[in-house]
C-alpha cells in the first residue's frame, strides 16, 4: 500500500516523530537539552522518513512510466550490482548490499533506470531480505509480464555484525524467480552473468 503525504502532513509527522526521539534519549540515559543533541531528535526523524521514503512511493507506476513494447527481444536483460540501503524490521539496523536482476521480455521493455528505482522504492521500508526479494520479483513480473524474472540479493546486516552474533563478515544472499528461470540451464546462465571477478 502506497501512503502518499503532502509536505504538511510529512512536517507534522516529522514534528511528532521528534518529540518521541527526545523521549528515548532521556530513556537512555542522556541529556536532550545538551548542544550536541538539541536538534538530534528532528535530525534522527528527518533521517527515518527519508530512509522508510519507499512507503509513499509506487514501485508499478515507475515501471509502467517507461515501459515499451518491444516484441522482438527474447534473451534476458540484466541490471547487476545494484546498490541498496535497508533498515531490519526487527531491529531497525541497516543492512545493505547488491541486487542482481534479470528478465526475459514477453511484450513489454522498460527504462534500464527503472529496474534500480523499484530495489530503492522497496528497500526504502522496514524489510527482511527474503521479502524484499520477493517483492522486487512481483512487481517486475506484475507490471511488465515478462517470459521470467530473476533477483538475487547479497547483503550484509548490522543486526548480526553490530550485536548478537557479532560476525563482521557474513554475507546473506536470497533469490527467487519465475518463468523461464525455473529452468535451470537459464537460472545458471544468469548466475554465470553475474558472477563477479575476483
Amino acid at each position: 500500500m502506497v501512503l502518499k503525504q503532502s509536505e504538511e502532513e510529512k512536517s507534522r509527522v516529522q514534528g511528532e516523530l521528534a518529540v518521541h526521539y527526545n523521549a528515548i534519549l532521556s530513556l537512555l540515559g542522556e541529556d536532550p537539552k545538551r548542544e550536541g543533541l538539541l536538534k538530534t531528535p528532528f535530525r534522527v526523524a528527518k533521517a527515518m522518513q527519508f530512509l522508510t521514503k519507499g512507503y509513499s512511493e509506487d514501485p508499478e507506476a515507475v515501471l509502467r512510466s517507461a515501459m515499451f513494447q518491444e516484441e522482438d527481444y527474447k534473451q534476458m536483460v540484466i541490471v547487476k550490482d545494484i546498490d541498496f540501503f535497508s533498515l531490519c524490521e526487527h531491529h531497525m539496523l541497516p543492512f545493505f548490499g547488491k541486487a542482481h536482476i534479470a528478465y526475459i521480455p514477453k511484450k513489454y521493455i522498460t527504462g534500464l533506470s527503472k529496474i534500480p528505482r523499484v530495489v530503492d522504492i522497496f528497500a526504502r521500508r522496514l524489510q527482511i531480505q527474503e521479502r524484499l526479494t520477493m517483492q522486487i520479483k512481483d512487481c517486475i513480473q506484475k507490471t511488465l509480464d515478462p517470459l521470467g524474472v530473476m533477483v538475487v540479493i547479497e547483503a550484509q546486516h548490522m543486526c548480526m555484525q553490530m550485536r548478537g552474533v557479532e560476525k563482521q563478515n557474513s554475507l546473506t544472499t536470497t533469490s527467487d524467480f519465475t518463468g523461464f528461470f525455473q529452468q535451470a540451464k537459464t537460472r545458471e546462465e544468469f548466475m554465470n552473468l553475474i558472477k563477479h571477478n575476483r
